[in-house]
């Protein structure tokens, strides 16, 4: 369980700037899952998610609206503050509006040397989408090459279509341990796990979590707590599992890009890496940010509904996320249809008092 401890105990800053001084890698910010992380493994980059936590916004308020996200402020504040001095550049996928217009204010006002737009298709349904997906990635392989001076071979790509596969398996089958009562993790933990492997050295992250599993397996618990399913972006705050294990549930599932839509996905090793790896992107499970049809986002939270047991879901929200306010109203809809219980929370830089937290979610637990 020391593995746990040092996820639980990660100072992202400064173990990341601990990486780049020990071995001189150049470092590559990012803050969505859309991100192609194994392009910049594969470039010899280390990819680093920031997360956007800061006690109070003092600056970035000057260059962003104030309804914007946590996440967006906080990023920009962390950048403006100086807290990500040790970072080479960021990369800004096309997500959101609010990360897309970020992307604009950070590569003016946040000081960095390198910076880096991916522009991915919004709708992932046709052909033609797929193959914009791969020439989105091939632009970005050769903007890394002439920003950094670096040759992407394809047994570069290969080594990081592995690792990557190996690491997000392993994520897979330790939450999977957890979602089946067979393991001895709580739920900020595996938050802490989750997030520490958007961090973490990559080389070393799957050794890691290969040690960890047999030190959490333990025979199935007869699990009383009422089966709790998280659907949002992601969650900053680790009380939130405490919080509802102190109030008779426990988090069996999520659909978080600090969770599952995190290590979703395996990419294919019998074709060319590029196409691999942008084919995973193309086909992975959307976020509200990207569309396939008018159904998929129902039928992905249900189908991991019935699969993992839920008896009811919380949605974890930031304030000001658009694309997840929009995706509400139709998938509470579908979950009332099912008959799956679910409450709303909306969460900013601070959560509300712990008696206020618990208060709702032992009312909400209780009526499951």
């Amino acid at each position: 369980m020391d593995i746990i401890k040092s996820f639980e105990n990660l100072n992202p800053y400064e173990y990341v700037a601990s990486i780049k001084k020990a071995t001189g890698k150049s470092v590559l910010a990012y803050m969505c899952s859309y991100t192609p992380e194994e392009v910049i493994y594969a470039a010899g980059i280390h990819p680093f998610r920031i997360f956007g936590m800061v006690d109070a916004i003092a600056k970035a308020d000057a260059y962003l609206q104030v309804y914007s996200c946590s996440l967006v402020r906080g990023a920009l504040e962390d950048a403006l503050s100086g807290k990500l001095s040790f970072v080479d550049g960021a990369v800004f996928p096309h997500t959101c509006d609010s990360i897309q217009r970020l992307s604009d204010v950070w590569r003016l006002n946040a000081g960095m040397k390198h910076h880096f737009d991916v522009v991915w298709a919004v709708k992932l349904n046709t052909d033609s989408a797929k193959k914009y997906m791969y020439d989105v990635l091939a632009k970005f392989v050769k903007e890394l090459q002439d920003a950094f001076g670096i040759t992407i071979t394809n047994e570069k790509l290969e080594k990081a279509v592995s690792t990557y596969n190996e690491i997000r398996s392993l994520l897979k089958t330790i939450w999977q341990l957890k979602s089946d009562n067979k393991s001895t993790l709580n739920g900020s933990q595996m938050n802490a796990l989750i997030k520490a492997a958007m961090v973490w050295d990559r080389d070393e992250l799957a050794g890691m979590l290969k040690n960890l599993i047999p030190s959490i397996e333990l025979s199935p618990k007869n699990e009383k707590a009422k089966r709790i399913m998280l659907i949002g972006g992601i969650c900053n705050h680790p009380d939130i599992y405490t919080y509802i294990e102190d109030s008779g549930g426990v988090v069996v599932w999520d659909d978080l890009c600090t969770g599952s839509r995190y290590f979703e996905g395996q990419i294919a090793t019998d074709s060319n890496p590029l196409q691999a790896i942008a084919n995973r992107y193309y086909e992975r499970n959307i976020c509200p940010a990207k569309h396939r049809d008018l159904n998929t986002r129902v039928e992905t939270i249900t189908s991991m509904i019935r699969e993992h047991n839920v008896q009811g879901a919380i949605f974890l929200y930031l304030k000001f996320c658009d694309p997840h306010s929009f995706d509400y109203p139709y998938i509470k809809e579908a979950l009332d249809t099912m008959g799956i219980p679910s409450t709303l929370l909306e969460l900013e830089l601070q959560l509300p008092s712990e008696g206020q937290m618990k208060t709702r979610l032992e009312a909400f637990i209780d009526m499951i």
